[in-house]
Order: C-alpha cells, then structure tokens, then sequence
C-alpha cells in the first residue's frame, strides 16, 4: 500500500485531532460492521513521500474538506481487516459518478479508516420509516435516486475496463448516499466480489453467504451460486422499500415472513393487494395557493415501477432481469412522471391565463 497508494495516505493524527479523537459529536452512523464520522479534514500535497516521525517530508497543505470517516472494528476477522483492503481494491478499481470517491486511506496503530467524499443528504436507510424524511423524496426524486443506483450497478456489471465484472452483495439502503442534489451513490464495497470474466456460467460460487438477510438473494442463500442477478434482487428489495416507506426488516413485514419486504412485496403483489403497502405520502395531494396539484405517482410510473420491481425479487436468478433491463424500465418510469406534470403544469396556466 505504501508504493502503490502513497498519495492517498491520510495521517491518524489528522483524523484524530478532526473528530476530536473520534469523538462522538462527529459520528453520523455506527452500524455492526464499522462507524461513520463526519468532520473537516486538512488535505496536503506529497510531494516527497519518504516519512519522517509520522510526517511527510514535503507536504504542503492543500486546504481542507469536509469528508466521511468509515473506521473498521480492529480485531475482526471477517469486518475488520478483510473489509477494510476489499473496499481499497474496489475503489482504486472503479470510477463513475454515481460511486463514492476514496479519498484518504488510514492504517496506524491499530486504526483502519477510509477518508471518502462528503454525503451532504445522508444515507437511505436514514429516511426510511420517517414521515417528515419520506415527505421530502417526491415520487420524483425517488425515481432519479434508484436511477443513479441502478446506472452504477450497470457499470460495476458490464462497463467496467478489460472487462471486469464486479458484484457488490451490499446493496441496500444503508449502502446508498445522497449528495448536496439528492444524487445518489453507491458508498460501501466491503463485500463486494470479482466475477471471472468468460465464465461459462457467470458465476461464483461461495461458501460465506455474507449480506443482510433482508436483501439477500434467496438462491446465494440457498445453494451459495452468487451472479450479477444476486445483486439486481438487492435492488429491487430497496425499490420496494422506498415505494412503500419503510425499512425491509421492518417489523411490520417480519410478522408476515421472516425474510422481510421482499418475500412479502411478491406475495402483496400475486394476491393483488400490493397497492395497500404503497407510501401514504405518495398519494397525498398538496395545495398551492389554492390549486390542488398531486405530485404522487401517475398511474403509468408506478405501473412501470411496480412491474420491474417484482421482476428484481423473483426467486431464482434466472427469472430476473439485467440492471440494463432495470435501467431501462426505471427511465421509462421517470419519463411518464415527468411528462404528467409538465401536462399538469401546462393546463394550470391555461386556467389562470382563462381566469
């Protein structure tokens, strides 16, 4: 790491004397395979890389930025040390837009941290099951969300350089950020897995099913046989936890089946009463000086959305769709919403221009 990733080396003094050593007034989430820290870090440029009593001979400071700390538990066999150089390699592999920046990596005493860009929005997961939250993610907003996810899933599966395939096996809610303009990015690879390009059967096979139980593809589960598919049923696990505005191990969904939203979306949508499940918010009318406009879903966006959803959490992996099919789907969704509104919009000031 010391050749290869020198210029991303961040110094735990840095970080320490940012979070006022990792204090918990800069925590923003701990979860059960690391902690989040949100603070302003100092950035220098290397311009001589040799180290002198834990300083770089050469460094000027660059200026300062505020930035996400992810510290990993020391100690930890399978969320600690393996995690941590998973998410390095992941990282300096990929680029795209819609994926978090690695900008710092951290490994002194016995800390490990990665330094990546700021989630000015937090994280999905942070919005779930929060009224005053979800009523600020329109049907809009949410479309454009799972369409950036959906865009970087599509890279990691089929765009990345000399035909690399990555599957994530992580992706759910708290895995997705949103930026300063609710863009949305995958932040987290510490699972994540690199299928052999030319498999006969594009597939890995692995003993560790690793993955939230609520997200993870029954048939990994099952029979341990991980494909790219394995990642579209993790999305469409969260597709129906922001169509329905509530976390998929929800309570309320655990008493219907163990496994959460996804088993009980695909029963809700077989027996017909899916649309019981639907968000309240999304189908609450606002008024604006006094017109009443709905800003919910048009019936064609949640048809479309709903449909490609279900295909996501088929059982077996053979039965769903690429994330190029997903992507596809998701902007034909966008596409009718936008195009109701701005007809909505457009006979609003015919009716104000007739008054």
């Amino acid at each position: 790491m010391e050749n290869k990733l020198g210029h991303l080396k961040i110094h735990l003094n840095g970080i320490k004397s940012a979070t006022n050593n990792f204090s918990e007034a800069y925590t923003i989430a701990s979860w059960f395979s690391y902690t989040l820290y949100r603070a302003e870090l100092h950035f220098f440029d290397k311009e001589n890389l040799s180290c002198q009593k834990g300083k770089y001979e050469g460094e000027h400071l660059k200026g300062q930025s505020t930035v996400v700390l992810k510290r990993y538990p020391s100690g930890h066999a399978l969320y600690g040390e393996e995690a941590f150089f998973t998410e390095i390699e992941m990282f300096t592999r990929v680029k795209h837009p819609n994926i978090v920046n690695l900008l710092g990596i951290c490994v002194e005493d016995s800390e490990m941290v990665l330094v990546t860009e700021n989630i000015s929005n937090g994280y999905l997961i942070d919005y779930l099951g929060d009224v005053n939250h979800m009523r600020i993610l329109t049907w809009e907003k949410r479309l454009k969300i799972f369409i950036d996810v959906a865009h970087a899933l599509n890279y990691l599966h089929y765009e990345m350089e000399d035909q690399k395939i990555i599957i994530n096996r992580d992706i759910t809610s708290y895995s997705i950020g949103l930026d300063e303009n609710w863009g949305a990015k995958i932040v987290n690879f510490w699972v994540s897995v690199f299928l052999p390009p030319n498999q006969e059967d594009e597939a890995l096979y692995l003993n560790n099913r690793i993955g939230r139980p609520s997200n993870r593809d029954p048939q990994y589960e099952k029979t341990g046989r991980l494909k790219r598919e394995s990642d579209v049923y993790s999305f469409g696990v969260v597709l129906f936890e922001i169509l329905c505005g509530r976390r998929a191990s929800d309570s309320i969904y655990k008493k219907k089946n163990v496994r959460g939203l996804g088993r009980v979306a695909r029963q809700s949508f077989c027996m017909g009463t899916l649309e019981d499940m639907i968000d309240p918010i999304l189908k609450e009318e606002i008024g604006e000086n006094n017109v009443v406009l709905n800003k919910g879903p048009n019936k064609d966006s949640l048809h479309t959305f709903i449909e490609i959803a279900y295909q996501c959490v088929a059982e077996t992996q053979d039965q769903r769709p690429t994330i190029k099919v997903v992507v596809k789907e998701l902007e034909k969704a966008l596409l009718f919403q936008v195009s109701q509104c701005s007809k909505t919009l457009t006979f609003l000031v015919h009716m104000q221009i007739a008054c």
